[in-house]
């Protein structure tokens, strides 16, 4: 079996920063929290890839996608958990998480959709410390052999690009909608 190479090269700014960012002791806090820093940050939310936000939370762009449209929902006040969060806070949470399902549905028309949550290091949660769910839109055929065999996804679309649909669909009154 012959071997093709498939360049990343974002992926080591991506390593290097992470390395960079890690305390000594292992423990992070919250400079290094992406969600914290991107919530307390609204002027560079282009940059970030921040696609909306609501009065206590806010919906991102995931830089290294499940599959193509992949978004992240999280409130700007950190909480490892859901019960960490007051009932405000958690019914704020969930409101997120289903506006990001409209705007998936109107921007993309997906043939179905993941979501998730990851509690805690052991789950496998990127960020520990702060709660978010991952929206990731599905295509029959999405998975396929670059998954199974290079063990690698593939995103069809620039990031910047399908920020620009989910604005677009935002503005054209994806949020607003009842389902």
């Amino acid at each position: 079996m012959s071997h093709a190479n498939i360049w990343a090269p974002w992926r080591m700014a991506y390593l290097r920063a992470l390395k960079a960012q890690a305390p000594e002791d292992g423990q992070q806090d919250a400079s290094t929290n992406f969600f914290r820093r991107y919530w307390l940050e609204p002027e560079h939310d282009e940059q970030n890839l921040v696609i909306h936000r609501s009065e206590l939370g806010f919906l991102v762009l995931n830089r290294y996608p499940y599959a193509n449209g992949h978004i992240l929902a999280a409130l700007g006040e950190p909480a490892p958990t859901l019960l960490e969060y007051d009932s405000t806070q958690r019914a704020a949470f969930w409101s997120l998480v289903e506006d990001a399902c409209r705007l998936v549905r109107h921007a993309l028309n997906p043939q179905g959709v993941n979501i998730g949550t990851n509690i805690g290091d052991a789950a496998g949660a990127g960020v520990p410390e702060h709660l978010h769910a991952h929206i990731v839109p599905r295509w029959s055929g999405d998975t396929n052999f670059m998954t199974v065999v290079g063990t690698i996804r593939v995103a069809p679309d620039a990031l910047e690009s399908v920020a620009m649909m989910y604005r677009e669909a935002i503005q054209q009154g994806a949020l607003t909608g009842e389902d």
